[in-house]
C-alpha cells in the first residue's frame, strides 16, 4: 500500500493518491489532472475511485476531468446532490481498492454532505482518516459556508459538526494518521498548524476544538473570530456541484498571444480586466495603465479570488514570458476560467512599441524613515491580527481583502504611505488604488518587516480606534 499526499502550497491544499495492488484511489484532486494521470501510468495501476470529501469552496476540484479521462466513478458522502453522475455513498459503506478498504464516515457540519474516509489496511487495521474540511490539524472546518444552501444557521451547523466529531472521529484509535484537506494559510479555518500530517492522538491533545467541555463551548469557540469567507467561495461550490469546462478547453482559449496593437482594443471591446502577474519589483517601474498587479510568486490564486468579484469576468494577462500556462492553471484552480489572451512579448513589448505606461512610487524603508513625521498618514494593509500584534503608532489598518470597500473613502488630496508585511500585498493594493484614480501615495518596499529594521518607528501592540480617512 502507498499513500502520497500531493500538497499545493499556494492553496494550502492536500490531495491524496492511494495505491494497493494494481488499483488506486484519489481523494480531492486538484483541477489539473495530468500529475495524477502520470502517477497512474508510472505505477501501471487503474484508478478505481475518485473520492470527494465535500463540495469544495476554496478551489475547483479535478474530479470531472479525471473521471472523463480514466472512467473512474466519483464518490460523495450521504446527502450530496451533484448535477452529474456520481456514487452517493451510504454512511459506513465500504469501497475496496486492491487489498485495502475505504469506509465512508458521514461527518456533516462544515457542509451537510461532508464525509471522512477511513482507510483500513491489508491486515484489517484502521490506519488513516482523510478528513477533508471536517478536521484540520489544530482546527476544524468553518461551519458558516453551507448556510445559503440550507435553512440552518452557522450555530446549527457548528452543533452538527460537534456531534460528527464526537460520534465519528473521537472514538477512533489514537494511532490513526490524520490527512486533512488543508493546512496553514487556508481560509477554510482560522487556527491551522503548519504541519500537514499528524496522528489523531496528538490532535485530541492539542486541537482546541477537540478539547471543549461541551457543545455550547465548542460552538462559541469555533465561531469566534471567523472572518468573512472570500467572495469566490460560493462560485467555486457551484462549479464543483454543477460542473465546468474541461481544463483543456480553458487552456486552449487562454493561451492566445495578443499583439500590442490588438491588446488595448481587445480590452476595450470585451471589458476585460488586465491582470499583471509580474513581481512587485518589476511592476512598480512600469505597467499598462489601469492594470491590476497580483504577483504569481505569492498567494496568487487566493488573492485573485478575494479581489476580483466575478469568476466569469474576462481576463487579459501580462506575464513574465514563459509563465502563461502556469498562470492560467493557477487561475483555473479557483474557477477563473475566462482568460481570453496574454500580451505577446510581455510588458517589454508594450514599452518598446511606445505605448502609454504608468508607474507606482516606491521607496525603501530607509527612505521612509527620512520622510516620515508624526503628521504622516500611514495605511497598513495587513490582516487585523497582524496589525494587532504590532504596528506603527497611529497607522490606519485597512486590510487588503476589503480594499474595494475602503478605497471609496480615500481622500486623494492628502498624501499617505502604504505598506504590508513584505511588499507583495501593498503592491496589489497600490495597483487597485491607482486604477481607482488614487495616486497621492507612496508604497514602501519590504513593508513592516523592513520598517522595523530601521529602529526609528514607535510601535504598539494593541488596536487603535478606527479612524476615518
Amino acid at each position: 500500500m502507498k499513500i502520497e499526499q500531493i500538497y499545493t502550497g499556494c492553496l494550502a491544499q492536500g490531495a491524496y493518491y492511494i495505491v494497493s495492488e494494481n488499483e488506486a484511489a484519489i481523494i480531492d484532486p486538484l483541477r489539473e489532472v495530468k500529475p495524477y494521470l502520470d502517477r497512474l501510468e508510472k505505477d501501471n495501476v487503474t484508478l478505481k475511485y475518485i473520492f470527494e470529501t465535500h463540495f469544495h469552496a476554496d478551489f475547483v476540484s479535478g474530479h470531472l476531468d479525471l473521471s472523463k479521462k480514466t472512467g473512474a466513478p466519483i464518490v460523495y458522502g450521504p446527502t450530496a446532490a451533484p448535477e452529474f453522475k456520481a456514487i452517493i455513498a451510504e454512511d459506513n459503506q465500504i469501497f475496496e481498492i486492491g487489498k485495502i478498504k475505504i469506509k465512508v464516515l458521514h461527518t456533516p457540519g462544515h457542509t451537510m454532505e461532508s464525509s471522512t474516509y477511513l482507510l483500513i489496511d491489508e491486515n484489517g487495521t484502521e490506519t488513516a482518516i482523510f478528513t477533508g474540511d471536517t478536521l484540520f490539524l489544530g482546527d476544524v472546518g468553518r461551519p458558516d459556508l453551507a448556510q445559503k444552501a440550507t435553512s440552518l444557521t452557522q450555530e446549527d451547523l457548528a452543533g452538527i459538526l460537534y456531534d460528527s466529531l464526537q460520534n465519528k472521529i473521537m472514538p477512533l484509535d489514537d494511532s490513526i494518521t490524520v490527512y486533512p484537506a488543508h493546512g496553514a494559510g487556508s481560509a477554510c479555518g482560522k487556527n491551522m498548524q503548519k504541519e500537514t500530517v499528524d496522528i489523531l492522538g496528538n490532535q485530541k491533545k492539542t486541537n482546541y476544538a477537540l478539547n471543549q467541555p461541551d457543545k455550547a463551548s465548542f460552538i462559541r469557540e469555533v465561531l469566534d473570530g471567523l472572518s468573512a469567507p472570500p467572495k469566490y467561495f460560493g462560485m467555486n461550490v457551484a462549479m464543483n456541484k454543477g460542473g465546468y469546462e474541461s481544463l483543456d478547453v480553458i487552456m486552449n482559449k487562454g493561451l492566445n498571444p495578443v499583439s500590442t496593437e490588438d491588446f488595448e482594443a481587445l480590452a476595450e471591446e470585451t471589458g476585460a480586466l488586465i491582470l499583471d502577474t509580474r513581481g512587485p519589483a518589476d511592476f512598480h517601474k512600469g505597467f499598462i495603465p489601469n492594470s491590476i498587479n497580483i504577483g504569481l510568486k505569492g498567494d496568487f490564486a487566493p488573492w485573485v479570488g478575494s479581489l476580483i468579484v466575478d469568476v466569469k469576468h474576462p481576463l487579459l494577462l501580462v506575464t513574465d514570458e514563459g509563465t502563461e500556462e502556469e498562470v492560467i492553471t493557477r487561475l483555473s484552480r479557483v474557477g477563473f476560467d475566462n482568460v481570453i489572451g496574454y500580451l505577446k512579448g510581455g510588458f517589454e513589448a508594450w514599452k518598446t512599441a511606445g505605448r502609454e505606461t504608468d508607474e507606482i512610487k516606491r521607496i525603501t524603508p530607509a527612505e521612509f524613515a527620512e520622510l516620515f513625521t508624526r503628521d504622516s498618514t500611514v495605511i497598513d494593509v495587513r490582516k487585523l491580527t497582524e496589525y494587532s500584534a504590532e504596528h506603527i503608532d497611529n497607522a490606519y489598518n485597512r486590510p487588503l481583502d476589503t480594499i474595494n470597500e475602503w478605497a471609496r473613502n480615500i481622500d486623494d488630496s492628502e498624501h499617505f504611505f502604504l505598506h504590508c508585511a513584505g511588499g507583495y500585498r501593498s503592491m496589489i493594493a497600490a495597483s487597485i488604488l491607482n486604477a481607482h484614480g488614487i495616486r497621492n501615495f507612496t508604497e514602501i518596499e519590504g513593508g513592516f518587516n523592513g520598517i522595523k529594521k530601521t529602529e526609528k518607528f514607535p510601535t504598539t501592540d494593541f488596536v487603535c480606534q478606527s479612524k476615518t480617512l
